[in-house]
């Protein structure tokens, strides 16, 4: 069986305005370690999220200058998209 240690650390003053705080204060975690172990969760899955981001980047260079010359023209065509496929907007 895998021993467990308590750790207590006392956060710096700056720290107590914090989201770890306001999460516990917002009862979205139940104590400032739920918080901290949310918090590393988090991260890990922003990080993974932040990766796959910039692979759509990296994706999105290497295929060229885009055809369309501004915003609006991008909104039409994926109107135009849409209402091809025949699906609804939610």
């Amino acid at each position: 069986m895998a021993s467990v240690e308590k750790t207590t650390v006392e956060p710096a003053a700056y720290i107590a305005g914090s989201s770890i705080y306001k999460a516990v204060d917002a009862c979205d975690c139940a104590s400032t370690s739920e918080a901290v172990r949310d918090g590393n969760e988090c991260r890990n899955s922003l990080d993974h999220a932040v990766e796959g981001l910039r692979d759509l980047v990296d994706d999105g260079l290497a295929s060229g200058p885009s055809p369309f010359q501004s915003m609006d023209e991008v909104k039409a065509e994926a109107r135009r998209r849409l209402e091809a496929s025949g699906e609804e907007i939610r």
